[in-house]
């Protein structure tokens, strides 16, 4: 019988600090850009728009995160 490797405390914790680290800047970087598209355009609302994508697209992912069964 075929034993399967033991994954490493570490490198487990590595997998979920990338992952963190992945849905704070889809959450970031559209506020960021809508600001600078802002004060490119003379606009206001851009940032605020940016700021719900980013939210939105996170949390989806989040809840994408939650749903997969741990290997």
């Amino acid at each position: 019988m075929a034993r399967t490797p033991q994954r490493s405390p570490v490198g487990d914790a590595m997998v979920w600090a990338s992952r963190i680290m992945a849905v704070g800047l889809v959450m970031f970087l559209p506020a960021v850009a809508g600001t600078r598209l802002d004060g490119l355009f003379g606009t206001t609302f851009l940032g605020i728009a940016g700021l719900a994508v980013g939210f939105a697209a996170g949390l989806a992912w989040l809840v994408q995160f939650g749903r997969r069964r741990p290997s």
